[in-house]
């Protein structure tokens, strides 16, 4: 099991970034003291994003509660639409429909899946698919539609109250986080949530750095029937899961005025000083990427206009005219998955002493065979691998030749993706089980 990190952290400190100039994070946290949020959205469904800060709570005219409401988050159905292994092994992505009534809850349920099939048809999300667990949360709505849709004046009463034009801005969706809370914590766990809103207008937004009691620190928002929202959903998860920064500019913002990004897809250095130093992404310098031309040092990102470089000239960490990451950014996707998330489970316990006949079991996460994982199993009896064991699921300690005495017998899954070009991150690409076993 790995130790769980916070998701939509990235984003928490990309917004440190706009907050001020010169004093980002007392400004946000002043914000915040106001009941204000700093959230992402892109006005554009094919240009660059932008960030903002709005009011914590929702307008009261859209927040009205009816004395009945449709359906308590108490009482609400949970479907695991895909469970591929344990939640302390996965990252578990928790989808809330919100302006659905009771009778529209298979119309939710089929747009859910839609939104999760485009997100997941990109690279690397599509080989990876197989460390996350999918539950959708039926979120009855007294009306049907959202608020803002097709205009400022239009209210609906919706279970976590979705609205357009969340201060004055149109194309942004702003939620109840207390409600997205509530019914969030219906599932058996989230680490990601997603708000998909009934609405075929687009829009959508990215909250950080909340304060959850369902355990996530972040919501993404996207319309439902809009062809475009789902690239919204992408870009997130690349802040949440690859701590990765945005790479789009703001006119006016000058040059970048502070120490070496800490994300992976930014940096102070050009690509001769990185070749040099042998830091950022050097390793795929010069590379063909498929997010069109080749990796290199391309100035202007994490808001900043000068003095700052990132990997390529486009990808969807800077506008969402694409649903292509870089390279860089898939390998940092892909070290994301595997902090939180694990190849291998024990169906054996391994808290108990067992015997050279009892059978040993694991299970290998289902990741894409023919995708960017290459993914091998092996085992070893006190350190020493087995090649004759390589590739089983099921066997036991007997078949391994252990001989008389008390041992360790170790499973290991390991990633050795042509993807991955960090030693550090190869190496996390991993994880082991190990059972004592006395013959």
């Amino acid at each position: 099991m790995r130790v769980r990190t916070p998701l939509f952290t990235a984003i928490a400190a990309g917004s440190l970034a706009i907050a001020a100039l010169g004093a980002a994070g007392s400004a946000t946290h002043a914000a915040a003291d106001e009941g204000r949020r700093t959230v992402e959205y892109f006005p554009d469904s094919r240009g660059e994003g932008r960030h903002t800060q709005v009011p914590a709570a929702v307008p009261a005219k859209i927040s009205r509660a009816k004395e009945a409401p449709a359906k308590t988050p108490g009482a609400t159905t949970v479907t695991p639409l895909q469970r591929t292994g344990p939640s302390e092994g996965r990252l578990d992505l928790v989808i809330i429909g919100d302006g659905y009534t009771a009778d529209q809850q298979a119309d939710f349920q089929e747009d859910a899946r839609s939104k999760l099939d485009a997100i997941f048809a990109i690279e690397p999300y599509k080989s990876y698919q197989g460390l996350f667990n999918f539950w959708l949360v039926d979120a009855v709505s007294n009306e049907s539609g959202v608020s803002g849709d097709p205009t400022k004046d239009v209210v609906k009463d919706t279970a976590v109250s979705s609205y357009f034009f969340c201060d004055d801005i149109e194309r942004l969706v702003c939620v109840d986080e207390k409600k997205v809370d509530a019914y969030a914590q219906q599932a058996p766990d989230s680490d990601i949530v997603f708000v998909v809103s009934n609405s075929t207008k687009y829009g959508g937004a990215g909250y950080s750095g909340l304060t959850s009691t369902a355990g996530h620190t972040g919501i993404a928002t996207m319309s439902s029937d809009n062809d475009r929202s789902y690239l919204i959903g992408a870009h997130e998860l690349g802040h949440s899961i690859g701590l990765l920064a945005d790479e789009y500019q703001y006119a006016g913002y000058g040059t970048y005025p502070g120490p070496e990004p800490v994300e992976p897809n930014t940096t102070q250095q050009t690509a001769e000083v990185m070749l040099n130093t042998k830091t950022k992404w050097y390793r795929w310098l010069g590379e063909s990427d498929p997010s069109g031309g080749t990796v290199g040092a391309y100035e202007g990102g994490g808001y900043y206009e000068y003095g700052i470089y990132r990997p390529t000239q486009n990808n969807i960490m800077r506008a969402l005219d694409t649903d292509k990451f870089n390279l860089p950014g898939r390998e940092a996707m892909i070290a994301g998955f595997y902090r939180d998330a694990d190849l291998l489970t024990a169906r054996t316990a391994t808290d108990r002493t067992l015997r050279a006949t009892d059978v040993l079991r694991v299970d290998l996460a289902p990741l894409t065979r023919d995708g960017l994982s290459d993914v091998s199993v092996s085992w070893s009896v006190d350190g020493v691998e087995v090649p004759s064991a390589q590739g089983r699921k099921v066997l036991n300690a007997k078949a391994l030749g252990v001989r008389k005495g008390t041992h360790k017998v170790t499973a290991t899954a390991v990633d050795r993706s042509a993807a991955l070009r960090d030693p550090a991150i190869r190496k996390a690409a991993s994880n082991s089980v190990t059972w004592t076993v006395s013959r």
